[in-house]
């Protein structure tokens, strides 16, 4: 089986179509479930699914390795997912609680969002990237560990820095 996985993406390299498409139709199922596990919505992983499926189709010729295409895929959905997710805690206030806050209230809890919003975006990026799967996204530390190609040890380290960076930032005690 890997022989025959190994000589599609062989073709798909060079160019022929039907074992591009081939692989681009076997790849789609495990790129959907991957996708679903890292993104925020539905909607985010269908996307995310197909711009790595779009991704591949045009720049398999780029691929060095024909082992890496998986580690490639993931790479490239994983940026994906967190590239909406960037947009959204840029873009987008939280959304309204069902009991109608007061006007103060939800004054302050603009203020406190965009503030936590502000700390998260000054993060390095790989702190950044952690602490959006783990925090904000919910995903159990070694899925996020897996997803960013980590340890665990490493990704709680990480994960650690950036909640502590940003607890500064806030002027929260430590």
């Amino acid at each position: 089986m890997a022989d025959l996985d190994e000589q599609l993406i062989r073709a798909a390299q060079h160019g022929d179509v039907d074992a591009l498409t081939a692989l681009v139709a076997d790849s789609h199922p495990t790129v959907r479930r991957f996708a679903r596990t890292l993104c925020a919505t539905p909607e985010d992983a269908e996307d995310a699914a197909q711009e790595a499926l779009i991704i591949l189709y045009r720049k398999i010729g780029m691929l060095r390795a024909t082992s890496a295409l998986t580690s490639w895929m993931f790479r490239i959905i994983r940026n994906e997912c967190l590239r909406r997710a960037r947009a959204v805690l840029r873009d987008q206030p939280l959304a309204p609680e069902t009991a109608a806050p007061s006007a103060e209230d939800e004054a302050l809890r603009q203020l406190e969002a965009q503030a936590v919003a502000a700390a998260i975006a000054q993060l390095p990026a790989d702190q950044r990237s952690v602490l959006i799967l783990r925090d904000v996204q919910g995903y159990s530390g070694p899925m996020v560990a897996k997803a960013l190609g980590l340890t665990v040890p490493a990704m709680k380290s990480r994960l650690h820095r950036a909640r502590s960076t940003v607890r500064e930032s806030l002027g929260a005690p430590t």
